[in-house]
């Protein structure tokens, strides 16, 4: 397979593992690195497509993808989404002979359990001294216990699925007979399969959600731009909860004191547990925040970028990322001073009809071919090429992501939005009022 590029271009080989508009992102950004010479994508999408070579391989076939490595001489592996993380992908490769240079983004499986183990994350943060949510957990061996503390806790109360459950398994109860409900379909019943074996029950916060980023090797870190992302469907936080319909970036309430906060309370202890505790972990950290009183606690770790986090974070920042990620590998990101773009940004996502329930693929989208806006970026989330070539097909429940560029949110999701306007899929919906709380003046709301 031809590699598109330049063969006498210095620079390393990178494979991106992964989809969606998070890897769309990635993408975007590695391509204009001059210490990019050829950028593969696993399996990538239709966007993907023109910024570098797709290549037909599911993200947990790890053989398949250790031969594409080996053919393509791979340098650098950047590892998208959870799964294969969780799986062990990062293990795989470091055990595998012949790979003992391939640089990995990505933590161990063990490390992304901060991710993939609820049950894990929370005795972490409490090792740790991280604020968070009281918890506690049950399995089907101490079930009747787990009834009665759910009986007498106090509303609302949140149920969390310990591992894996594709972004579904966070449920928040207003009543007890329904908590009680959902706590017998989990445990006894396997609403969530194996992720719900074990039930996490915690406390409820109230306040305002928004997400801090890191990349770290473990012993140093660097902090990406904060985001805050829109989970619910309808205009106005109303509906069913998504993969997310938007994100703004910076978040207006994310002041120097808070900033102050989450790095002496969360991001610095995180990292120190992660150094002190032994964990195999160059990558991402995702920390999703709940502001309470003005105080921030954790919610929950991602052990990779979120989405659409990405489409706003990424396009943000100034620097080289190839450069960042190359220094977290080699231990050099305490050197690196980042710079990022201090307009706001406002990614709109555009979804399929139905979504998050049942929606069509393989729907044409057509508007692909106009004319570039000025401080907007267009980002493929589930898109694929018909066999011919010919046209862009639907092939996810989001499919587009409109990042645009603003002096404010208002400005920045008005141009998001009008770009998506431009553009057309049987059913297409989004959500026009992203960033809707922050828009009447640059007063952060009270958290």
């Amino acid at each position: 397979m031809a590699l598109p590029g330049n063969p006498q271009t210095p620079g390393m080989n990178i494979l991106i593992i992964g989809s969606g508009g998070r890897e769309h992102t990635l993408a975007w950004k590695i391509s204009q690195s001059n210490l990019c010479r050829h950028l593969l994508i696993a399996p990538g999408n239709a966007g993907t497509s023109a910024l570098g070579t797709n290549l037909a391989i599911a993200v947990t076939d790890f053989d398949a993808l250790a031969k594409a490595i080996r053919e393509h001489r791979v340098n650098l592996l950047i590892v998208g989404p959870e799964e294969p993380l969780v799986k062990g992908i990062t293990d795989y490769f470091r055990g595998k002979a012949g790979f003992e240079d391939l640089k990995i983004i990505g933590p161990s499986a063990e490390a992304a359990q901060l991710e993939g183990s609820k049950s894990f994350a929370k005795a972490f943060m409490q090792r740790n001294g991280i604020p968070t949510a009281g918890y506690r957990e049950f399995t089907a061996e101490n079930y009747e216990e787990g009834v009665a503390y759910i009986r007498n806790h106090p509303l609302p109360i949140v149920l969390k699925a310990d591992g894996l459950a594709a972004g579904k398994g966070v449920l928040i109860c207003h009543h007890h007979i329904e908590a009680l409900a959902e706590f017998e379909l989990m445990i006894m019943r396997a609403k969530f399969g194996e992720a719900g074996k074990k039930v996490v029950v915690e406390q409820f916060l109230e306040g305002i959600e928004m997400s801090v980023f890191a990349l770290t090797n473990g012993n140093e870190y660097v902090l990406l731009p904060e985001a805050k992302d829109y989970k619910r469907v309808g205009v106005g936080d109303t509906g069913l909860n998504t993969g997310g319909m938007g994100a703004v970036s910076p978040v207006p309430l994310y002041d120097e004191e808070l900033k102050r906060k989450v790095i002496e309370r969360i991001v610095e202890p995180t990292v120190k547990g992660i150094r002190e505790e032994g964990m195999d972990y160059t990558g991402f950290v995702f920390f999703g925040l709940m502001i309470s009183g003005g105080e921030p606690y954790v919610i929950e770790y991602n052990c990779r970028m979120g989405d659409p986090e990405t489409e706003v974070v990424v396009p943000r920042l100034q620097n080289d990322l190839v450069e960042l990620l190359l220094a977290a590998c080699e231990g050099r990101l305490a050197g690196m001073k980042l710079s990022f773009d201090l307009r706001t940004a406002v990614t709109v996502v555009a979804v399929s009809g139905g979504y998050p329930g049942e929606y069509r693929k393989g729907l044409p989208v057509s508007g692909l071919d106009q004319a570039p806006l000025d401080d907007c970026i267009l980002f493929h989330a589930g898109t694929i090429l018909s066999a011919d070539g010919s046209e862009v097909l639907t092939n996810g429940g989001r499919v587009l992501a409109a990042t645009a560029f603003g002096d404010d949110v208002r400005d920045a999701v008005e141009l998001a939005s009008y770009m998506l306007e431009q553009l057309h899929f049987e059913d297409m919906y989004f959500r026009p009022d992203i960033g809707y709380e922050f828009r009447e003046s640059d007063k952060a709301p009270e958290a």
